[in-house]
């Protein structure tokens, strides 16, 4: 169907479309062209380099007050894969966010050339060297003596210098639990190398998209969600968005959720070095499939 002439309803409207999307160039392109029709302005993707956030911005003009809001979420507005991925999104109009959004959407529009973000993790401009630093605190507070904990949730993990950054966290004390559902290049449960980090993956009726980086940060425990696997791809040749979550409700959801599918033993399987990866012993812990047990979790917050 087509949509609503802008000019009716008094809304500017530009959309950046990433056309190099797996299986969906097409779709991307025909609905390029729709936009354009009604009125939006389009832009399509840049040469060299993926744009993969998942992102939204929007102004909203009362007289001469402006508002701001923004979407930041680890999964596309996708009819299809909405019924068959878990993902993770924030819809929020803190300044401090939307305010470094609309930065990012200055540098697609070609207006600046650096977003220069003070609470968003931008690929590839800061991500990365915002991840290292928040390694490297957990490792100088494991060093000291102080409780230090990473736990990751992510698609893939195989950039190399992230890798080997948290085998030197392994190493220094902390305490690293990661979620990784498809492809895994680090090693866990090796002594001197990595003793400290166990990896489990779930694998169930839903696919696990989200991308979820918490680290202890001394007891003050700093959550991000956002586009970005820790793969070479995505910290340093793609534009991938991460956002802090700053609500203690927001956080308390997220981390909840997190704590059910570290603690599932029916569907997760440990992540070995000798590649067995076998499902996760039962013993005498409760049945917990954690995909059910989060649908259980919502269920029950929302009455």
């Amino acid at each position: 169907m087509p949509l609503p002439k802008p000019q009716k309803i008094g809304k500017k409207v530009i959309i950046f479309i990433e056309v190099k999307a797996r299986f969906d160039e097409h779709n991307n392109l025909k609905w390029g062209e729709i936009f354009k029709e009604n009125g939006a302005q389009v832009l399509y993707s840049y040469p060299g380099i993926k744009v993969h956030s998942k992102i939204l911005y929007i102004e909203r003009h009362i007289g001469e007050d402006v508002t701001s809001y923004c979407y930041i979420g680890t999964g596309n507005f996708n009819e299809n894969t909405s019924t068959l991925y878990t993902d993770f999104g924030l819809m929020t109009n803190n300044r401090k966010i939307t305010e470094d959004l609309n930065k990012l959407f200055l540098v697609l529009e070609g207006i600046f050339l650096v977003p220069k973000a003070k609470k968003l993790l931008i690929s590839p401009f800061t991500m990365r060297n915002k991840f290292v630093s928040l390694v490297e605190k957990e490792i100088h507070l494991a060093q000291a003596g102080k409780e230090a904990h990473i736990i990751l949730k992510m698609n893939s993990l195989e950039d190399k210098k992230m890798i080997k950054l948290l085998y030197e966290a392994s190493n220094k004390g902390v305490k690293i639990r990661l979620l990784v559902r498809g492809m895994c290049s680090l090693v866990p449960g090796i002594k001197g190398q990595s003793k400290n980090i166990k990896v489990t993956s779930i694998l169930d009726r839903f696919l696990e998209h989200g991308r979820v980086y918490i680290f202890g940060n001394g007891g003050e425990e700093k959550m991000y969600i956002g586009s970005a696997d820790w793969m070479t791809r995505n910290l340093t040749h793609r534009i991938e968005v991460v956002t802090p979550i700053l609500d203690p409700d927001n956080f308390k959801i997220i981390r909840d959720v997190i704590n059910i599918e570290l603690a599932d033993t029916v569907k997760a399987r440990i992540i070995d070095a000798d590649q067995k990866n076998e499902y996760v012993k039962l013993g005498k812990k409760p049945e917990i499939r954690s995909q059910y047990e989060i649908y259980e979790y919502f269920k029950n917050l929302k009455s």
